[in-house]
């Protein structure tokens, strides 16, 4: 039984509809119909279930922190609930949060509510998802560990048992009190993001050497244990509803408790200065009067989210530049409209944004950017540039006679760098 403040997202659920855009979700809904209901009222969710999830948005406040908001007037709701419900009823926060907030902000207002002792009458675990979106349905069900933060063991054993019916992977469960779950969660991500700056770093030392390939190198550092392949794909800086707070809340709360935040600042600072090292690599390919083409709007393949998307960033600066810009996304055409405005003009596929443009960016790797061949790229008196982000199309457009290609992260032509180099190993 879910629960939303959203009349329109409940009459979907019940109507067999998926609310948001997400790869399976509509086959799953429509696959669990007869088991799946939504209502706006807590206290028919509250009385006709074991188990309350709250999973409601933390917005970021202007200081780096999260605001739980939302996720106490949830709290205070179930709470209210509670009151009238005998059994016991084991409470999960799932929204991510700072260190303490279960403790000090949703357990006195479950408590205050309820007019119940959490530990006795209910039960409360903060138990945070690890999602991407693209591929919720199968980081759900398949996550590489379950976590859980508990108020007392019977919580946590009541919640743990529940994920053994859950999972399709049989994931470990990793237990521990409150408040270093909430820490777990954030640094998981943080770390995460710091991964993927170091490769972007050594993209960017790639591209100055020339014979060096950011993607041979990150495959020998993956081979390390200590390191491993994932997240260090050198291309364009994270983006999204998570990455990016994420780094910044852990900055917030090592200063909030005198700790260091260099490192995590370094990290959001790198992070934004990668846009401005993109936009100057493409405005370094123009000339008077070339038409840019955008492939790739949302902050990574599959969603329709554009949540600090650098593909995006990108088409807005070039079209305040006063460039003409195309753009193409295979999902996340609607939401880029409503940034975008018309300072661009918008394609109805990749094919047709390539025939529009003299310079074609890569910002996502894109399954039906994947695709593309030689082919598809038109032949011209002046090649067409192609600035390939992720270089998926490197096999593709390499030794293409009639393209211009450009792999972010691989050096071809001498740079000062090289020289400076050169001179120093004499």
């Amino acid at each position: 039984m879910g629960v939303d403040v959203n009349s329109s997202t409940v009459d979907a659920i019940n109507e067999g509809r998926a609310p948001v855009v997400e790869p399976q979700l509509q086959e799953l809904i429509a696959a669990c119909r007869p088991r799946l209901h939504a209502t706006t009222d807590f206290g028919q969710a509250v009385l006709g279930s074991d188990i309350s999830f709250i999973i409601v948005p933390t917005p970021s406040d202007k200081s780096g922190g999260f605001s739980i908001r939302y996720a106490e007037q949830a709290a205070r709701e179930i709470g209210r609930a509670l009151r009238h419900k005998q059994d016991y009823h084991l409470v999960a926060l799932t929204s991510t949060v700072l260190p303490g907030s279960t403790e000090y902000g949703i357990l006195p207002a479950l408590e205050e509510e309820s007019g119940k002792k959490c530990g006795r009458d209910f039960g409360l675990c903060y138990n945070p998802e690890f999602i991407a979106l693209g591929s919720v349905i199968h980081d759900l069900l398949n996550p590489d560990f379950v976590l859980i933060g508990e108020s007392d063991e019977r919580a946590g054993a009541m919640l743990e048992q529940w994920y053994q019916g859950y999972c399709d992977n049989h994931p470990p469960v990793a237990r521990m009190n409150l408040v270093n779950a909430e820490l777990a969660k954030i640094s998981v991500n943080t770390f995460v993001t710091m991964k993927i700056t170091f490769a972007n770093l050594l993209a960017a030392i790639c591209e100055e050497l020339p014979g060096a390939d950011v993607d041979t190198v990150s495959a020998a550092l993956g081979l390390d244990s200590r390191i491993g392949r994932r997240y260090l794909t050198g291309g364009l800086g994270y983006g999204g509803p998570c990455f990016p707070r994420d780094n910044q809340a852990l900055a917030h709360m090592a200063q909030t408790v005198g700790a260091p935040t260099g490192l995590a600042e370094s990290t959001d600072r790198m992070n934004q200065a990668l846009l401005a090292r993109q936009l100057e690599r493409v405005h370094a390919l123009l000339r008077p009067g070339m038409r840019v083409g955008i492939l790739g709007l949302a902050y990574k393949p599959n969603t329709n989210v554009i949540e600090d998307s650098q593909g995006l960033a990108l088409a807005q600066s070039l079209s305040e530049n006063g460039n003409v810009v195309a753009v193409y996304d295979p999902l996340a055409m609607d939401n880029a409209r409503s940034v975008l405005k018309d300072r661009v003009q918008y394609m109805n596929s990749g094919m047709e944004c390539i025939r529009n443009s003299d310079v074609v960016v890569i910002t996502t790797p894109a399954e039906e950017f994947h695709a593309l061949e030689a082919g598809d790229f038109p032949r011209r008196q002046n090649k067409i540039i192609v600035l390939d982000c992720w270089r998926i199309l490197a096999s593709a457009l390499r030794d293409c006679a009639w393209v211009d290609y450009c792999a972010l992260g691989v050096g071809s032509k001498p740079s000062q760098a090289t020289r400076a180099l050169a001179r120093a190993a004499r």
